[in-house]
């Protein structure tokens, strides 16, 4: 990244709330990305967090988000304190903006990855320092920051990419239709019917310029005409497990499997956001298979954490 490139992402981002992709312009969502492969290249960031410490609250089960923010925010000089659903019982023990107020006056920002979206936003409203969403059951912004990084890696480009999700319309799903408009990428999004995006959230997602294309289709084999990329997620998310054995057999012929890179395109790519059910939605095969980039995905998830928190802690610059 340039000089000027730095100075434009740092400023643009700097003490801001990080709670969806839409809040992203392109030039803030590319700057993102080029800090993150530069610093995967060995930059140095520095010590932004230097004497400061994340609050980090986990009130859904986390393996991948918890251990790279911590490690980033390590790495950054800071001191990350994480915070579960008994000792937090947001909402029930005390109010949002309470919990809010108070931790503003403890902590230099917080990282939330917490069920409700209206709770993330009573949390961001209540305090001054910096909110990121580390996911909600609306969107999931950062594993879509290290999923873009990680097809620009694969195709050498993001912009005018074609990438095919295959899965349930969920937050996942939800936040790549925000990259699709600020990316200017070829979405499709494959689901069994009944198991679409939600519409009103799909045309608030995508109803603004700039924009890429987002086609949504039950028609497995429409999805996967001319894709780049795979990507698939779990059938059965969390707090969904009463659901578990309808989705099986709902989303059977959806499995991501040998017989399916057949169908695509000769050198399509295999992404998935982890934890994979292996068996369910995608095989062994597959997965272990040489056109799967999925823990090169997972890996990013630290680069691209790394790169906001410099982003959003970074210097004054002039």
């Amino acid at each position: 990244m340039s000089g000027s490139g730095w100075r434009h992402v740092v400023a643009a981002l700097r003490g801001r709330d990080f709670l969806a992709v839409a809040d992203l312009s392109p030039a803030d969502l590319h700057g993102l990305l080029d800090l993150a492969a530069e610093l995967k290249a060995g930059r140095d960031p520095g010590v932004p967090l230097a004497r400061r410490s994340v609050a980090m609250f986990f009130l859904r089960p986390s393996n991948r988000t918890r251990v790279s923010f911590e490690a980033a925010i390590h790495r950054l000089g800071g001191h990350p304190i994480a915070l579960f659903d008994r000792e937090i019982e947001l909402g029930r023990r005390e109010s949002v903006s309470d919990v809010g107020r108070i931790l503003d006056r403890y902590v230099d920002g917080l990282v939330a990855r917490i069920p409700s979206a209206r709770d993330l936003l009573g949390l961001a409203a209540s305090m001054n320092g910096p909110v990121i969403n580390a996911m909600t059951d609306q969107g999931h912004p950062c594993q879509i920051l290290a999923d873009c990084l990680t097809v620009r890696e694969a195709l050498g480009r993001l912009e005018g990419a074609r990438l095919t999700f295959v899965g349930d319309g969920n937050n996942v799903c939800n936040s790549w239709i925000e990259a699709a408009r600020v990316a200017e990428l070829d979405l499709r999004v494959v689901t069994p019917p009944g198991y679409e995006p939600n519409r009103r959230d799909l045309d608030r997602m995508t109803g603004a310029a700039p924009g890429g294309q987002v086609l949504v289709t039950n028609d497995l084999d429409e999805g996967l005409t001319g894709t780049e990329v795979i990507y698939t997620d779990v059938w059965t998310s969390m707090g969904q497990e009463d659901q578990h054995e309808d989705r099986r057999q709902d989303f059977g012929p959806y499995q991501i499997n040998e017989d399916v890179l057949g169908r695509a395109p000769a050198g399509v790519r295999v992404m998935h956001c982890l934890p994979a059910h292996r068996g369910e939605e995608i095989t062994d095969a597959v997965m272990d298979g040489p056109q799967a980039i999925v823990f090169d995905q997972a890996e990013n998830r630290y680069w691209v954490q790394l790169a906001l928190l410099t982003s959003i802690f970074g210097p004054e610059t002039t």
